[in-house]
């Protein structure tokens, strides 16, 4: 009897719009209190959505307010900076 696969979880990146394997994304994260922040672990509580690990994604997404959209939520430049240094750390 042949093994069953388990289906690997796709998401799309608000960047660059294509769907990769949900390990493979950063998540960005709109916590109950209307904060911003990356969540290497996946596991945070509250509204998610995924970007790339790449900055030029990031730039994507700001340029087009894909997170903004996601969140409902106007995001400050700031914001935009800190989940820039967070990626590249």
């Amino acid at each position: 009897m042949p093994v069953k696969q388990r289906k690997i979880p796709q998401r799309q990146c608000v960047g660059c719009r294509t769907m990769r394997n949900k390990k493979e994304l950063i998540r960005v994260v709109k916590t109950p209190e209307d904060e911003i922040v990356l969540d290497t672990t996946g596991k945070k509580s509250g509204r998610g959505a995924y970007v790339c690990p790449d900055a030029a994604c990031l730039k994507k997404a700001q340029k087009s307010r894909a997170l903004e959209r996601a969140f409902s939520l106007t995001i400050p430049d700031e914001v935009y900076d800190a989940l820039e240094a967070q990626m590249q750390a």
